[in-house]
């Protein structure tokens, strides 16, 4: 008996300083992670732009339902993680700039956007994908910052998107 109030107390500890220290990272972050692919923008941007077509070749997103426009925006629900994400489309500019939010309305524990720029960079098209984002509950704050980190999703996008051209990317951060 001992034993398992020794094992209980530890693992309370344990979270109450993992939510103590979680309390204590800003709730709000940006990251953003960049790689070059060997294509035209246009090319590049037809695959990113088809939000219904990413669980095609990004693993990470199981599935991606396109939803009646939201105040004019247009809405999609994608499942990753176990987690189902309603994104809006903020900002489309083709082939340069695509602006997606986390539906604030959606009151979900974590938001905010991802912004994709693509440039022309002498035949190659440089792609860079930025998050604004924030972290409502301490202890996923916590596991953000030093466990997973920022770039994780950035950065399996980025690779994915590569792969996707047959080329073999490496993100860079900024």
């Amino acid at each position: 008996m001992k034993w398992v109030v020794i094992v209980v107390g530890g693992v309370l500890a344990l979270v109450a300083l993992i939510t103590l220290i979680g309390a204590l990272v800003p709730r709000e972050h940006r990251a953003t992670s960049t790689v070059l692919l060997h294509q035209p923008a246009d090319s590049v941007w037809k695959v990113m732009r088809d939000l219904g077509g990413v669980p095609a070749w990004w693993p990470a997103i199981k599935e991606s339902v396109r939803l009646p426009d939201n105040n004019g925006r247009e809405a999609w629900r994608q499942k990753m993680s176990g987690w189902d994400v309603p994104l809006l489309v903020i900002e489309s500019t083709p082939p340069s700039r695509l602006r997606t939010e986390i539906d604030p309305s959606a009151g979900s524990a974590f938001g905010g956007t991802w912004t994709y720029e693509l440039t022309a960079d002498s035949g190659a098209t440089r792609i860079s994908v930025t998050e604004a984002g924030w972290i409502g509950n301490p202890v996923f704050r916590f596991l953000s910052r030093f466990i997973f980190g920022y770039y994780g999703s950035l950065d399996g996008y980025l690779t994915a998107l590569g792969k996707r051209f047959g080329e073999d990317v490496r993100p860079v951060h900024s």
